[in-house]
């Protein structure tokens, strides 16, 4: 696993975004790695990379693309799905890897709250 610090910077409308783009680090420790690997497993849909997943082949790795067409719009390039050997739709992992879905959260105010719990009969 890689790591960086994240950028922090306030866009033209004046909002604060956080970008941490790991594009070329991921890229050069693939190609680094590429001699030591067999298979490779990108969760990406990243048009960028269809040059990475060619490299790899090109040094005998097969490489799998995960990523879903299912969304609108899909979040996958359309030469990046080609290129892989092997492309997993995302919400086909959904019970394997996903989480349930959470119980609604009670959205009152937290001073309506406490009020609430101040006046409920104690279970003492």
């Amino acid at each position: 696993m890689v790591t960086k610090p994240a950028k922090e910077y306030t866009d033209s409308m004046g909002r604060r975004k956080v970008k941490g783009n790991m594009d070329i680090e991921l890229a050069v420790n693939a190609m680094e790695i590429a001699p030591r690997l067999d298979h490779a497993v990108l969760f990406s849909g990243d048009g960028d990379f269809r040059p990475l997943v060619e490299s790899l082949q090109r040094q005998g790795v097969r490489v799998s693309v995960v990523s879903t067409i299912r969304s609108q719009p899909p979040m996958i390039a359309d030469e990046l799905r080609r290129q892989a050997d092997n492309f997993i739709e995302l919400d086909e992992l959904r019970d394997v890897i996903g989480r349930p879905p959470r119980e609604p959260r009670d959205v009152r105010p937290r001073e309506d709250a406490a009020a609430e719990d101040e006046t409920s009969p104690s279970q003492d």
